[in-house]
């Protein structure tokens, strides 16, 4: 046991909950999609809303190729790429709301021992413009789209920060707002809450679809992983 599954209450099956960043803790996902549309429109191009949904938490590669494969534009998808993330880390660095019940969890868990992980698809320099925003000192680990070699929807990144927290994926709980996430954390072996932001989630035989994280606590946490070790 390491030191970091010893702090989890006692009589516990939870062992860590994973959270995703954008859309899920912050409500970045609108600030993402309206970067994008400036970005392409110094570009020449018309990104409409119709194109949302297919970006919407999409690690930066797939979301690169995806621009650059409707729009045609002559850009190499390195530049591209570096347009969009510098465009939004000016926007986070003047600081980022929080979603709905996003303080009031952290800190429930974080008073609890609950390790926590933080797990995006955003790239290092965009989790350190958002860590003030959130509170760094609720997690323990966190994992950034770039410091993995598949990305999600691929199990990769949550079973990374599973690993890191010492903690077993199926007892772990997943956060997450978009499909591509939650296809992660389903594909990694965890516990899924799924939190629509901007599209929405059907419910499915291995996740929980709630309104918003104002009605997840540690005691439903803690039932779900229950309830998945006795099926």
């Amino acid at each position: 046991m390491t030191a970091l599954e010893a702090r989890v209450y006692p009589g516990s099956d939870l062992q860590a909950v994973l959270c995703d960043m954008d859309g899920t803790l912050v409500d970045t996902e609108r600030s993402w999609f309206a970067t994008e549309v400036s970005v392409m429109a110094d570009l020449g191009f018309h990104l409409g809303p119709e194109h949302a949904e297919r970006l919407l938490g999409s690690p930066m590669d797939p979301a690169v190729a995806y621009l650059i494969g409707i729009s045609g534009v002559d850009v190499a998808p390195e530049e591209l790429e570096r347009r969009i993330n510098a465009r939004m880390v000016e926007i986070l660095r003047s600081g980022v709301d929080l979603r709905p019940g996003a303080k009031r969890l952290l800190a429930e868990l974080d008073a609890a021992g609950v390790p926590l992980a933080l797990v995006t698809a955003s790239y290092r320099d965009i989790v350190d413009a958002v860590l003030p925003s959130l509170g760094a000192h609720h997690f323990s680990v966190t994992v950034a789209g770039d410091e993995v070699e598949r990305p999600k929807p691929n199990p990769d990144p949550y079973l990374v920060a599973a690993a890191a927290l010492g903690a077993d994926p199926a007892q772990c709980v997943v956060l997450e707002d978009s499909p591509t996430g939650v296809a992660s954390g389903e594909a990694a072996g965890c516990v899924v809450i799924a939190v629509p932001s901007m599209t929405d989630i059907p419910v499915g035989p291995h996740r929980t679809v709630l309104p918003s994280l104002e009605g997840i606590d540690l005691a439903l946490l803690d039932g779900l992983v229950r309830r998945r070790a006795l099926h």
